[in-house]
């Protein structure tokens, strides 16, 4: 298989997509040769049959100018490469699929898209239309019905993330975590009126932030929630780390008592995939999750304060290892690029 690889970016660091650079290494071993379109490049490290092509994100764009530059920009990088792939994997952006849907039908390309959250539009239907095949997490993740979708779990590093042995409290604050972006999707506001809970009943705790704002609402939404904190009488155990790179996770998590996520996406979210592998307790209120933490008392259906906030006191001494090694088990990089490339191989 001569694979093209479509992303937003490829770089380690990036504090959201910088796993994706393990995804294309694991492509990699599957494929003869491999290139990649993504929108900005920045550090990466990947095996020589991989290639990166950059739209040129990284590089200053009048912004009146930039959709119409990067289309352009990758319908030609799309028609130039045309002979060294034959089979096309869109990451997370249907649009790619919109723009250049009708030139893989036309070049009998195997085309592909990898699409994990609950919104459903006029982009994803049309990009649905061009794929041959849909992929996605969870039942969940993906909203649209078609018979072209194929639900293959998330990739996880499970290397990476190693369950250690759970550290004794003995009294010490819950050190609570959350990692991802900050939006109003994440409910970071719904995060305080739990921790407003545990404040009065006089739980000692800490809350660390990993994550930045995306879009300029994200900004705004950042800036309210901290203008919110101020006048918390628990605001100096709040830390925002702001971006922190991919690799830096399992540190973090290693340092948490629990983690926490209220997302409202609707989809499996990898990086309460990734705290379960590191053995780190989630509670959360996304309904992805019902069915793998509900019986462990971490899913929280009941989206009040002190449900949560109670969610958050009885995880710390939740035992999760067969949660753990289920995650390990069924979600695993490698097992997941494999059912992938399966779907995608010729004949299929």
């Amino acid at each position: 298989m001569k694979l093209l690889i479509v992303t937003q970016a490829v770089d380690q660091h990036d504090p959201v997509l910088g796993f994706f650079v393990q995804w294309i290494e694991e492509f990699a071993r599957h494929a003869e040769r491999v290139e990649v379109i993504c929108l900005r490049k920045g550090e990466y490290h990947l095996l020589s049959n991989v290639r990166v092509h950059s739209l040129g994100k990284e590089r200053s764009t009048p912004r009146f100018a930039r959709r119409l530059v990067y289309a352009s920009r990758f319908l030609r990088l799309a028609w130039r490469l045309r002979h060294g792939y034959d089979t096309v994997f869109v990451h997370m952006n249907p649009e790619y699929l919109v723009i250049a849907g009708w030139l893989w039908r036309l070049l009998g390309k195997r085309t592909a898209l990898w699409y994990t959250h609950k919104s459903v539009n006029l982009k994803l239907r049309i990009a649905v239309f061009w794929a041959r095949v849909v992929f996605t997490a969870s039942k969940e993740s993906f909203r649209l019905p078609t018979k072209k979708l194929q639900i293959v779990g998330h990739g996880i590093d499970v290397a990476a993330f190693v369950a250690a042995p759970r550290r004794a409290r003995r009294g010490a604050p819950l050190h609570i975590l959350t990692i991802g972006r900050l939006a109003p999707s994440k409910r970071l506001a719904e995060m305080l009126a739990a921790l407003d809970v545990l404040h009065r009943e006089g739980t000692a705790f800490s809350f660390t932030i990993a994550g930045v704002p995306a879009t300029r609402a994200d900004e705004g939404y950042e800036r309210a929630v901290r203008a919110d904190l101020i006048h918390k009488p628990y605001a100096r155990t709040v830390t925002f780390l702001g971006a922190v790179s991919h690799a830096s996770i399992p540190a973090l998590l290693a340092k948490a008592d629990v983690f926490v996520n209220l997302s409202t996406t609707g989809s499996m979210d990898k990086a309460v995939l990734e705290a379960l592998a590191a053995g780190v307790p989630a509670v959360t209120t996304n309904e992805a999750f019902r069915e793998l933490l509900e019986p462990a008392g971490l899913f929280v259906k009941d989206d009040i304060p002190e449900a949560i906030a109670a969610a958050l006191r009885t995880a710390a001494t939740t035992d999760i290892a067969p949660v753990s090694a289920r995650i390990r088990a069924e979600y695993a990089l490698p097992a997941t690029i494999s059912r992938i490339t399966a779907a995608l191989s010729p004949g299929v």
